[in-house]
């Protein structure tokens, strides 16, 4: 049987696991496709190229999709893009790292703070982090550099002081003598990091693609969450990230193990996660609106035909 392809693009990073571990089960290929997994190198990149056709499903944050649905993102479209949230991924741990001579978050005002985009994605989390330590914003220079790992490399080389991460790159940086100044947990407990979403018109034009997606995503997301399959994850996710070295694997691990910092039981959405975002975004977006209900941007119709019975 010829399987059918979807073409999917994620940022890097340690939450990708669970779709490795579909990849190397066979699950997709159970449910009839198979997955090109792409990794962006910004989430401007990635919403550009999926809203062109370029790739079938985005493993994105949340506040993406929000933000481009609402015209607020970093490219205009000259039409609303048709952008829906389908499945959960993640919660995700979003830790503030910085340089050593930056010991508080208050220390960070006037430095530049890299991140991937500054007014999507995770960067109102950081202007609450910085706002609740005294921080004006105004007093910030804020980068934009993309993605995780170049937003690494910028703080490791020292052209910022601080930035937002996520696992791996958190426990590399600390293995390397860098700070964690505050995790966004401790700031909101309930926040929607990552997200599974696609097109309205093509998701209901290949829904069997979909749904066989959700289930063997699923798949994956169970084996890896499952006790016994621990040191097999951590081989597997060694594997596919060759930057995480074994010392620091098992810090990774635990945290993306961990429901309220790292991969969701069942790939639920969290909706007190959603409204947290719906906030933030209420707070810091320009031009400014008030965002208060998450059904716009979400269509759970497709997980629950996938996960019935």
């Amino acid at each position: 049987m010829a399987l059918t392809t979807l073409r999917l693009i994620a940022f890097p990073g340690a939450p990708n696991l669970p779709i490795f571990a579909a990849i190397e089960q066979g699950d997709f290929e159970r449910e009839g496709l198979t997955v090109e997994l792409e990794t962006t190198p910004s989430s401007k990149f990635q919403i550009e190229s999926l809203v062109a056709g370029k790739f079938d499903i985005a493993a994105t944050a949340y506040d993406n999709v929000v933000a481009y649905c609402e015209g607020q993102g970093a490219v205009a479209f000259g039409v609303t893009p048709d952008l829906f949230v389908f499945m959960g991924a993640t919660r995700i741990e979003l830790s503030l790292v910085a340089s050593g001579e930056c010991a508080t978050v208050a220390a960070l005002s006037g430095r530049p703070l890299a991140l991937d985009a500054v007014a999507t994605g995770f960067a109102f989390v950081l202007y609450d982090m910085l706002e609740h330590a005294g921080c004006a914003l105004t007093d910030c220079e804020l980068v934009a550099v993309g993605a995780t790992p170049q937003r690494w490399e910028a703080l490791r080389s020292g052209q910022v002081a601080a930035t937002l991460m996520i696992e791996p790159f958190t426990s590399i940086a600390r293995a390397q003598g860098f700070a964690m100044l505050e995790s966004s947990v401790e700031r909101l407990p309930h926040y929607q990091g990552g997200i599974f979403a696609s097109r309205r018109r093509w998701a209901a034009e290949h829904s069997g693609a979909v749904e066989g997606f959700i289930r063997a995503y699923r798949c994956g997301l169970d084996w890896v969450l499952a006790t016994e399959n621990r040191d097999a994850a951590t081989r597997l996710l060694l594997a596919r990230m060759p930057a995480i070295q074994p010392p620091v694997a098992p810090a990774v691990i635990n945290k993306l193990l961990d429901p309220a910092t790292g991969l969701t039981p069942g790939a639920a959405i969290d909706p007190d996660g959603m409204h947290t975002v719906l906030a933030l975004r209420s707070r810091y977006a320009r031009p400014q609106r008030t965002l208060d209900r998450i059904e716009p941007y979400v269509d759970l119709s497709f997980f629950e035909r996938a996960t019935a019975g």
